[in-house]
């Protein structure tokens, strides 16, 4: 049976025992794939709340505050939460950066990304754009934690779509043919090629103004 991430060292994986290799080791001894879902979306939704409550529109966002927010997430869902993945994963046939380089790599994120795009205070739309879709594609690339990178992703696109004063960000229309977009535009990345992930927000854009 196929799991969500494939690893290059399986005996580092530690899924829950029972779960038949589709739930990750967690505190709270969740062993259905289903059941660990709904939690992770109720503990996103409560970091999401915090983090807006929290995150000042002139805030420049460090490394540190991408690992904060993990831990914020899935801090009471793995003991590992917050902290850098020891696992190389890959997903689809497609390897995520190697576990050994992801601290260099984030110091890179933060020095050539979130230094330069936050605070996300563009006032044209088009710089609102390039910005969400350089970091959204780095910080995919890296997948610098075990679980949740694309959905940290998304909550930091959110975090920094609202300092440019925009409203929360619907992802919704990410399914289907434009999920398989999606993946291509995360791929695209690896070349310094955003104008695929710039497609894919500015329609994220449209459908959150459009409603």
């Amino acid at each position: 049976m196929p799991t969500r991430y494939d690893t290059g060292h399986l005996s580092e994986a530690q899924f829950e025992a029972g779960s038949r290799g589709r739930v990750l080791k967690n505190l709270a001894g969740i062993r259905r794939k289903r059941e660990m879902d709904a939690l992770e979306a109720v503990k996103l939704a409560e970091a999401t709340d915090y983090a807006i409550r929290h995150v000042s529109a002139m805030h420049r966002f460090k490394a540190s505050d991408v690992c904060a927010l993990h831990r914020q997430w899935l801090g009471k869902v793995y003991s590992w939460a917050g902290e850098y993945r020891q696992v190389n994963i890959g997903k689809g046939g497609f390897t995520f950066a190697m576990s050994a380089q992801i601290p260099r790599l984030m110091e890179e994120f933060e020095k050539a990304a979130l230094a330069i795009y936050t605070p996300c205070q563009f006032s044209d739309q088009e710089k609102i754009i390039e910005a969400l879709a350089v970091t959204h594609c780095e910080l995919v690339l890296i997948h610098p934690f075990r679980e949740g990178n694309g959905r940290l992703a998304r909550l930091l696109a959110t975090l920094m779509a609202l300092q440019a004063g925009l409203p929360l960000l619907d992802f919704s229309g990410i399914q289907g043919k434009k999920r398989d977009d999606y993946f291509a535009a995360v791929q695209a990345g690896m070349g310094r090629d955003y104008a695929p992930m710039r497609a894919v927000f500015c329609a994220v854009i449209d459908k959150t103004l459009r409603g």
